[in-house]
C-alpha cells in the first residue's frame, strides 16, 4: 500500500534543482518557491535564516529513490 505523499512533477522539478544547489540552496523568490515551500512542510527542504532553501537528508533519500530511481546503500 501507498503510504507517501505524492510528490507533484513540479515539486519533484523543484527536489531535482534543490539537489543540484548543494550548500548554495535555492532562494525562496525563484519560480519554484511555492514548491520549496510544500517540500519543506513535507520534511524535504529546510530554510535556512538567509531564506535559501537546503535539501534535507530525507529530501536526499526521496531524490535518490523517487527521482533518480536509485537504491541508497545501507
Amino acid at each position: 500500500m501507498w503510504d507517501e505523499p505524492y510528490l507533484e512533477t513540479c515539486c519533484r522539478s523543484a527536489l531535482h534543482r534543490l539537489s543540484l544547489s548543494g550548500a548554495i540552496g535555492r532562494r525562496a523568490d525563484n519560480k519554484d518557491g511555492p514548491c520549496l515551500t510544500r517540500l519543506e512542510t513535507m520534511g524535504l527542504a529546510a530554510q535556512r535564516g538567509d531564506g535559501c532553501y537546503l535539501i534535507t537528508p530525507a529530501g536526499d533519500e526521496w531524490h535518490d529513490r523517487d527521482v533518480l530511481r536509485r537504491p541508497r546503500p545501507r
